[in-house]
């Protein structure tokens, strides 16, 4: 099972426990989009990558070089694949959980409570202090 591009090992174990075929992928050029000017809208840098048994269709146009492109539309394909298959638990959704936890505000209850032992803790350090006459 050889690929087109150099994978790095990571991807390649994922792409071999989720049975991803080189031959199950489609894969095309096209000229890219938006910003670049006329690098972008004459060559063919852009690209696009098939798995026709899923029918996921992936599209890099991240960097100048196809070979890029071609590199990182590998890795975005095979991660998309393993979200569908996986579901939560595959490392992508994990990581988006992670960022929405992160930046989720704190329930009330939380708050009181983080208060409640501010509180407790400040009254600790106040009857710390020395007594002057």
């Amino acid at each position: 099972m050889e690929f087109p591009v150099k994978l790095p090992p990571p991807i390649l174990e994922k792409a071999a426990a989720l049975k991803i075929l080189p031959e199950d992928i489609e894969e095309r050029f096209v000229r890219g989009s938006g910003h670049g000017g006329q690098k972008i809208n004459k060559t063919s840098s852009t690209v696009v990558l098939k798995h026709l048994p899923s029918g996921i269709e992936v599209r890099c146009q991240k960097h100048r070089e196809q070979s890029k492109n071609r590199l990182s539309a590998y890795k975005l394909l095979i991660l998309k694949i393993e979200e569908r298959v996986r579901g939560a638990e595959s490392e992508r959704a994990k990581k988006i959980f992670k960022l929405k936890k992160q930046k989720q505000k704190r329930s009330k209850r939380a708050k009181e409570k983080v208060l409640r032992e501010k509180k407790a803790r400040s009254e600790i350090k106040e009857s710390r202090a020395k007594i002057h006459p």
